[in-house]
C-alpha cells in the first residue's frame, strides 16, 4: 500500500496530465480556427452572389437567375460593371455640358487629354488613315477598363477585370473587330489570304497559313489573360501584406508597420497599374487592328 505522500503526488501527477492533454487539444482546435489566410484572399478577389457593406457585416444579396442550364445570377462583378457604366455616363454627359467653353477646363480638359491621347497616339498611329473609324471602340475600351481597374481600389468595391470572364468578353469583342475591320478593307476571302505574305516557297504556305491562324486567336487570348492576371496579382500581393498581421498575431506589433507600409506601397502602385493596364489593352488593339486592315506583303 501506498503511503499518503506518494498517493497525493500520483493524484497530483496525474492531474498535471489531463490538464497539459486538454491544453494541447484546446491549442489544436484553436489553430485549426485560425486565420487562413488562403481562403480571406480568394473571398476578396473572387466573383460573390452578394456585396458586403465595408467595416460592416452587412451583406446585400443578389438575385439568382437560371434560364435551364445557363445561370444568368446578378453577381459582385456584374453589379462592379454597372457602376463603371453609370459613373462614365454621369462623367461624360458633365464634360458635354462645358463644350461651348472656348477653353476647356476641370473635368473636360482632363478626359479631352485622355481622348486626344487614345486618337492620335494610339489608333491614327497603330492603324492610319482609317483609325478614325474604330476611335470610338477604343475610346470605349480604355475608359471601360480604366474605371474598373480603378474600382476596385476602392474598399467595399471589387475589380471586374480581375474576373477572367470579364477580361474574356472583352478579348472576345476586340476579335470581332480586328477581323471585320480586316473583312471590311478586303472581303473574306483576301482577308485570310493576306495572313500569308507573299513570296513563300509553296510547301511553306500551308505551315505559315496554319501559324497565321493560330496567331489569330492567341493575340486575344493573350489580352485575356495579360489583364486578368495583372489585375488580380496586385490585390493579392496587398491581401497578402494584410494576412501576415494576422497570421503573426503573437507578435502584430513587429510586423504591423512593415506590412501596412508595403500594403500601401503596392495600393499607390496599383493605380499606375490601372492607367497602364487600360492603355496596353487598347494600345495591342489598335495594333492588332492595324495589322488586319494594313497586311504586311
Amino acid at each position: 500500500m501506498r503511503s499518503g505522500n506518494e498517493t497525493g503526488a500520483g493524484s497530483a501527477t496525474d492531474a498535471a496530465q489531463h490538464a497539459g492533454g486538454q491544453a494541447v487539444e484546446h491549442g489544436a482546435e484553436h489553430a485549426e480556427e485560425g486565420f487562413d489566410a488562403g481562403a480571406n484572399i480568394l473571398h476578396h478577389i473572387l466573383d460573390a452572389n452578394e456585396i458586403e457593406v465595408p467595416f460592416t457585416a452587412i451583406k446585400i444579396p443578389l438575385p439568382e437567375l437560371h434560364l435551364g442550364s445557363v445561370d444568368l445570377s446578378i453577381t459582385k462583378h456584374v453589379v462592379m460593371m454597372w457602376v463603371s457604366v453609370v459613373i462614365l455616363l454621369v462623367l461624360f454627359r458633365l464634360a458635354v455640358r462645358r463644350s461651348k467653353d472656348p477653353v476647356p477646363s476641370g473635368l473636360r480638359n482632363a478626359i479631352e487629354v485622355l481622348i486626344v491621347f487614345i486618337r492620335d497616339d494610339v489608333a491614327r498611329k497603330s492603324i492610319g488613315p482609317h483609325a478614325d473609324r474604330f476611335v470610338g471602340y477604343l475610346l470605349t475600351t480604355f475608359f471601360f477598363i480604366l474605371t474598373c481597374n480603378l474600382l476596385g481600389l476602392i474598399p467595399g468595391m471589387a475589380t471586374a477585370t480581375g474576373n477572367i470572364s470579364v477580361t474574356a468578353a472583352l478579348a472576345l469583342v476586340a476579335f470581332l473587330v480586328i477581323q471585320t475591320g480586316g473583312i471590311r478593307e478586303f472581303g473574306v476571302v483576301q482577308h485570310f489570304k493576306n495572313l500569308v505574305p507573299g513570296g513563300l516557297p509553296l510547301w511553306l504556305i500551308p505551315i505559315m497559313f496554319a501559324l497565321e491562324l493560330l496567331s489569330m486567336f492567341i493575340k486575344p487570348f493573350a489580352l485575356c489573360i495579360r489583364l486578368f492576371a495583372n489585375m488580380m496579382a496586385g490585390h493579392v500581393v496587398i491581401l497578402a501584406f494584410i494576412s501576415l498581421i494576422f497570421i503573426l498575431n503573437q507578435v502584430w506589433y513587429v510586423v504591423f508597420a512593415p506590412a501596412v507600409a508595403f500594403a500601401l506601397f503596392v495600393h499607390l502602385l496599383e493605380l499606375l497599374v490601372a492607367f497602364l493596364q487600360a492603355y496596353i489593352f487598347t494600345m495591342l488593339t489598335a495594333q492588332f487592328i492595324g495589322m488586319s486592315v494594313h497586311p504586311a506583303h
